[in-house]
């Protein structure tokens, strides 16, 4: 517990006025899933992404997709050698402990698709043969808004790899004041220190997984859930992944809370931002401009939590 928030106070050096949003993408790493932020260019998301690989001494590596991008750049290839006569496997990007995938709706849908193993198995496979990913394995995509020019929306069953999705958003202004101070000819990356290893990480994952959630919170995942399937706005509600998702989210909320157990505190907390982008709303609803995010709240707001104190 005590190493995640000296993880999140070295971010900080370099994120400024976003404690929240830090503290949601820490429990994403700990529940071992995967980021989506989708927001305008400029706000700082590939400078969180980077803080955090150099917080935890992990292999950062960063693609920018555009158009031009093959899936073999970050599934790898193989190619033959002349001088053995054999086959050898060259690592794509995407064989590292972190991945940040920039503005991810720009490039195809084939090499958008070449992500779907890496986000869910955590390993390639290229001709026949599977190639594990170092852990952890944790990919961090953003994305441009829909309607921005030139991107590609992401597939449903894509989304659904994604535990999260999170929006930055502007600054404050007394935090942008001081975003304008601390870059006076310096860059805040080069003061973070590391703090924790990868080594540290899969520890901390291991007591997250420890963390103890009784019958009445997995009925009250699934009610929630079971909600989304039901409602009259959403024509695809939240899968069973999803619910997963939720589960280890609240597991990680807790675990952060220094509790060794989940409270539906916990489980609120997470669902919107592992939910909502999961949700396929009904054309009368886009019309409407009926948002996911509202009819998650609405479904927190109607289904009845148990009583477990914290």
């Amino acid at each position: 517990m005590k190493q995640a928030a000296k993880i999140i106070s070295e971010v900080k050096k370099a994120v400024i006025g976003k404690d929240e949003i830090l503290i949601k993408v820490m429990e994403v790493i700990l529940a071992g899933g995967n980021i989506l932020i989708e927001d305008i260019p400029g706000v700082g998301k590939t400078t969180m992404a980077l803080a955090f690989s150099r917080a935890m001494q992990l292999d950062c590596k960063r693609v920018q997709f555009t158009p031009d991008v093959m899936p073999s750049d970050i599934t790898g290839y193989s190619i033959y050698n002349k001088q053995t006569g054999t086959t050898e496997y060259k690592e794509g990007a995407g064989l590292c402990n972190l991945l940040l995938a920039d503005e991810i709706n720009r490039t195809s849908s084939k090499t958008q698709s070449a992500l779907l193993e890496l986000m869910e198995e955590h390993a390639v496979t290229v001709d026949g043969v599977t190639h594990k990913c170092p852990v952890p394995h944790i990919v961090i995509a953003t994305q441009n808004h829909i309607g921005t020019a030139g991107v590609l929306p992401l597939p449903e069953s894509q989304m659904d790899r994604f535990t999260v999705r999170l929006t930055m958003g502007y600054p404050s202004l007394e935090s942008e004041v001081m975003i304008l101070k601390e870059r006076q000819g310096l860059n805040p990356l080069d003061t973070i220190e590391p703090v924790a290893t990868a080594y540290d990480i899969y520890e901390m994952r291991m007591a997250v997984e420890q963390v103890y959630r009784n019958d009445e919170i997995f009925e009250y995942i699934a009610r929630l859930v079971k909600a989304t399937r039901e409602n009259e706005y959403i024509r695809v509600g939240v899968s069973p992944r999803g619910a997963l998702a939720v589960s280890n989210m609240a597991a990680a909320c807790a675990y952060l809370h220094r509790r060794d157990y989940v409270v539906p505190e916990d489980v609120v907390s997470v669902f919107t931002d592992v939910c909502a982008h999961r949700i396929v709303m009904t054309p009368q609803a886009r019309m409407s401009a009926i948002k996911s995010e509202d009819i998650c709240k609405e479904i927190l707001r109607t289904v009845a939590a148990p009583n477990i104190r914290s």
